[in-house]
């Protein structure tokens, strides 16, 4: 069964929420309908799914999300549009082009792939090291 990480944000942008599922369709409609009045994508109104990684094993997403949490925002807006320069609702993509159901690894999604993962590692370092990130 696939795991996802994923982020969500605001209508502005200004906020990110970083979370772990089983089930990416069923939970980004928990955020966008405000199931749980207590959480923190409700009180910053978090409900706009703008990037999401795919994995084999839930541990491994489950680490993934730790690793994002202690980035700097910085580097978690690059990741974000490297894949997604807009920031769009990719979960509005979904119904539009009738993918419903399951997250596609396909052209209209924010997958970041190995390659991906390296390039922002290095970003990471430039500006870990004061230079200018290279994407």
């Amino acid at each position: 069964m696939d795991s996802y990480v994923y982020f969500m944000t605001n209508s502005y942008n200004a906020v990110l929420y970083i979370g772990v599922t089983s089930n990416l369709e069923k939970r980004v409609w928990e955020h966008k309908n405000s199931v749980n009045k207590n959480s923190f994508t409700y009180k910053y109104n978090c409900n706009k799914l703008v990037h999401y990684e795919i994995f084999t094993d839930i541990r491994f997403a489950i680490s993934r999300e730790k690793q994002f949490k202690n980035w700097k925002r910085e580097w978690k807006n690059e990741l974000i549009s490297k894949a997604n320069s807009e920031w769009n609702d990719l979960s509005e993509l979904w119904h539009q082009h009738g993918i419903a159901g399951q997250a596609r690894n396909d052209d209209k999604a924010a997958v970041a792939t190995t390659d991906d993962l390296e390039d922002i590692n290095i970003a990471k370092q430039e500006l870990l090291d004061g230079k200018t990130a290279s994407f």
